[in-house]
């Protein structure tokens, strides 16, 4: 039977749906910004799905990239256990589909209501629910509990803030968190934080982070040989993941360095592809001579920049680089994932705004493969000591590649406990 609590979480969500709805799809118009379509995460048409699996339910990109480790180590050890994922954000549907879609069915993550929410149930029947990192939806835990399908959160993570935020309401969660099975903590600090919000501390054991087993992506890039040329002698510095506000700080910095005498070629990725087109014309009105990934065309000979404005290339595009800055970093995103460069042997900039990437950017700063700037000027002198000095940033980024290294084997564990919960499977 639902809670008093569900009961009223449902009734808000249902009921300020209609009304947010239109208020959404305008945004999304004027920011161009793409969602999945509303019909599909009602659940209305849900493909055909395998019984008796896995479902995997991930938010966006860095999540989907994670759960792919995961989904890689259960197809070696149980390749007959079926298995299906959703995702929340188009951009981390666009790169599920692309990498697993020839493997399981991917669809949009249901509405978090009882109607879509029994729909995918009803259609899968799961074994085992699978929530990547923090993705504890109210009714999503009811329906499991109901059906006594066991949830586990994988690479669970927990922020101060956050747990500050459910502790206070921590006697309504008991019922709502009922149904976690398991949660595989990333470190004692987050399992010790799930456990202060009454999950059985027996039910919670630090597996360590899975995102330090990413491996680097070999695929060769389309466009690496004409970056290598077009820069010539000049060192690379990727800035990825940025967000809005930071592009501008990252070409002060620039255009500092070369005026002090360094002049980087410069590969920029925005985060959202929404902001694609705002990025492109910020570095025009900078004066830059750049090219966009999307146009398709070679890049012009004495080129200051590269824009990648597609999905799926940034991870790959940091073998290229000297130095790189992990945006969401500089303005208070949380940072994102450092390990991307530092599995390469790249050292790592980033703002101070890191609290999503905590630990790992503790362990990597303490070690030398990363330096955390307060803002455009910083950055400029941070960069120009690894810049002008190659033996001095790889031996920064071999640094930050040690870490990587000491701490692989979450992957393994996460599934050894998995299956473990499947009965052995």
């Amino acid at each position: 039977m639902a809670s008093a609590s569900l009961w009223i979480y449902r009734l808000l969500l249902g009921g300020l749906l209609p009304v947010a709805l239109p208020a959404i799809k305008l945004h999304q118009w004027f920011a161009g910004k793409s969602r999945p379509r509303f019909r599909d995460r009602l659940a209305r048409s849900v493909p055909q799905l395998p019984e008796g699996g896995v479902w995997i339910q991930a938010v966006s990109v860095g999540e989907v990239e994670l759960a792919r480790g995961l989904v890689a180590e259960l197809e070696e050890r149980a390749p007959d256990l079926p298995l299906f994922l959703t995702a929340t954000t188009a951009t981390g549907l666009e790169l599920a589909r692309r990498t697993l879609g020839d493997r399981m069915p991917i669809f949009p993550c249901p509405i978090d209501l009882p109607g879509p929410v029994n729909r995918v149930f009803e259609a899968s029947r799961p074994r085992l629910l699978v929530l990547v990192e923090t993705e504890l939806w109210p009714e999503m835990l009811h329906q499991a509990g109901l059906r006594e399908v066991p949830v586990a959160v994988v690479n669970a993570r927990l922020s101060p803030g956050s747990f500050a935020g459910y502790r206070r309401v921590a006697g309504r969660l008991r019922t709502l968190l009922a149904p976690l099975a398991l949660v595989l903590a990333r470190t004692e600090a987050d399992a010790e934080r799930f456990a202060g919000l009454n999950v059985p501390r027996e039910r919670i054991v630090v597996s360590g982070n899975v995102k330090y087993d990413l491996e680097a992506d070999r695929r060769p890039l389309a466009w690496e040989d004409d970056i290598r040329e077009v820069a010539g002698n000049r060192p690379i510095m990727v800035a990825g993941s940025t967000m809005e506000g930071e592009e501008a700080q990252v070409l002060d910095a620039l255009a500092g360095l070369s005026a002090d005498g360094t002049t980087p070629f410069l590969i920029l990725a925005p985060r959202h592809p929404e902001r694609f087109d705002s990025v492109a014309r910020l570095m025009a009105e900078r004066g830059l001579v750049f090219s966009r990934r999307s146009s398709g065309e070679r890049i012009p000979s004495g080129a200051d920049a590269y824009l990648i404005d597609t999905i799926g290339e940034l991870a790959r595009s940091y073998r290229l680089a000297r130095v790189a800055f992990i945006g969401g970093s500089l303005v208070p995103t949380g940072g994102h994932n450092p390990l991307e460069p530092a599995v390469w042997g790249v050292p790592v900039l980033s703002g101070h705004h890191v609290h999503n990437f905590q630990e790992v950017y503790d362990e990597m700063i303490e070690a030398g493969g990363a330096r955390l700037v307060a803002g455009s000027a910083e950055l400029r002198v941070a960069a120009a000591a690894w810049l002008d000095e190659p033996a001095f940033a790889t031996a920064a980024g071999n640094s930050g590649r040690e870490v990587v290294e000491r701490n692989r084997g979450a992957t393994s564990r996460t599934a050894s406990a998995l299956l473990d919960l499947l009965g052995g499977e």
